[in-house]
C-alpha cells in the first residue's frame, strides 16, 4: 500500500479495560483488519492506549470494534487522535507500560 495512504488512529479506552483481555483482543482485530501498531495498559488500571496505523477503512473499523470491547469489559469512552502515519510499525503487538 501507498505509505501516504495509510493513517494513524490514536486512542485512550476508559472504563473496565484491564484484566478483560482487552489488548489480547485488540491484537486479534489488529491482525484481522492488516493494521500495525500497538496497544499497552494504562498506569491508571482504567485505560488501554492504543496507536494503530493502516487503511482508512480498516481504522474506522477498530474504532467501531475498540468502542464496544471484548465480552468482559465494559468501554466507558474513546478519546482519539488522527493522523498521518509515521510507518515505523511492521506489526501489530503488546507494548509492555
Amino acid at each position: 500500500m501507498n505509505e501516504a495512504a495509510k493513517r494513524r488512529l490514536s486512542a485512550r479506552v476508559v472504563g473496565r479495560v484491564q484484566g478483560v483481555g482487552f489488548r489480547w483482543w485488540t491484537v486479534l482485530q489488529a491482525h484481522e483488519l492488516g493494521l500495525t501498531g500497538w496497544v499497552m495498559n494504562g498506569h491508571d488500571e482504567r485505560t488501554v492506549e492504543v496507536v494503530a496505523e493502516g487503511r482508512q477503512e480498516a481504522l474506522d473499523e477498530l474504532e467501531r470494534r475498540l468502542r464496544e470491547g471484548p465480552p468482559g469489559s465494559r468501554v466507558e469512552t474513546v478519546e482519539l487522535q488522527r493522523s498521518a502515519a509515521s510507518g515505523q510499525f511492521d506489526r501489530f503487538g503488546i507494548m509492555r507500560s
